[in-house]
């Protein structure tokens, strides 16, 4: 399983637990008491972390900042933890900030799984043309051509066989290189924005709601720092005298739209760039590894036979 779907899967489940954890307070149990029952019907080990810290008496918030830092992966708990947080602080219901912090993440793992659907074919074609040095060496070994031989028997083919083996090594990694450079990396698109609607919706001012949020942020390690596009909404919401969490949620919404844009822009470029690695190194390996000893080899054989 790749490290993106572990992180979708870890997105669903911390979604899910916010989304239980929002009906039952909405059903009027304490907060303590709805981590227990969401604890006891979660797997998710985070989450039980976060309950067993709970039942020992630590505030839910404390709680959750601390397996947030612990995590050491961005897998939703910081996300969730940072609603959690701003809400409290900023003297909001816990409810919508969950189900808002639940949307977010899903949303996050929508983009990453299209994403990685787009990526799929890229990766394999990668990964087959990575072998085509060895099939070049197999077939020759098919045809009855002793291309090993050749290859550590003489000065000409130990010469093929370095140069072969570095340009192998070369455009797997080039090409894992251009892989990883195209899997979308970072944290939630958005958040930041979700997050200070969690303090305007209480009836914070923007600038309080702004420094909670970036105090959440530096607790927890959360890189949510887009300040121009707030600015830009923020500014619009004042010449235009309109709702200001409105317009912040409208631009959270197209941070994930661009997000899910440049995801499939990078994937399809991905297509294209494979074909650097494939040109430069993977082929020349091919035909230094498989076709150009068995071509000395047939010499060899040609000559002894005369």
């Amino acid at each position: 399983m790749s490290v993106a779907r572990d992180g979708e899967e870890e997105a669903d489940r911390i979604a899910s637990a916010a989304e239980a954890l929002a009906v039952l307070l909405d059903a009027g149990i304490a907060p303590p008491s709805a981590w227990r029952h969401v604890g006891r019907a979660s797997p998710h080990p985070l989450i039980r972390r976060v309950v067993a810290l709970v039942e020992a008496g630590a505030p839910v918030e404390d709680a959750l900042a601390r397996e947030a830092g612990g995590s050491g992966r961005d897998d939703g708990v910081s996300a969730l933890a940072a609603a959690w947080i701003v809400a409290v602080a900023a003297g909001s219901p816990l409810s919508p900030a969950l189900r808002g912090a639940a949307a977010a993440l899903r949303d996050r793992a929508e983009v990453a799984r299209e994403v990685e659907v787009a990526l799929s074919g890229p990766r394999s074609t990668a990964r087959l043309v990575g072998w085509l040095p060895l099939v070049g060496i197999g077939f020759s070994l098919l045809l009855g051509v002793d291309v090993l031989g050749v290859l550590t028997g003489t000065p000409v083919g130990v010469g093929l066989l370095g140069v072969g083996a570095m340009l192998a090594v070369a455009g797997r990694l080039w090409t894992a290189a251009l892989v990883r450079r195209a899997t979308p990396r970072g944290g939630i698109p958005g958040l930041e924005e979700e997050l200070i609607v969690i303090g305007v919706g209480s009836g914070l001012s923007i600038e309080r709601a702004r420094r909670l949020v970036a105090e959440a942020s530096d607790r927890l390690g959360l890189d949510t720092a887009d300040g121009a596009a707030v600015d830009e909404a923020l500014e619009l919401a004042e010449r235009a005298g309109a709702p200001a969490a409105e317009l912040l949620t409208s631009a959270a919404q197209q941070r994930r739209r661009s997000a899910r844009a440049s995801g499939r822009r990078a994937a399809a470029d991905l297509g294209v760039r494979l074909l650097l690695p494939l040109a430069l190194c993977v082929l020349p390996s091919f035909l230094l590894l498989g076709v150009a000893p068995m071509v000395l080899g047939l010499i060899s054989s040609t000559v002894e036979g005369f």
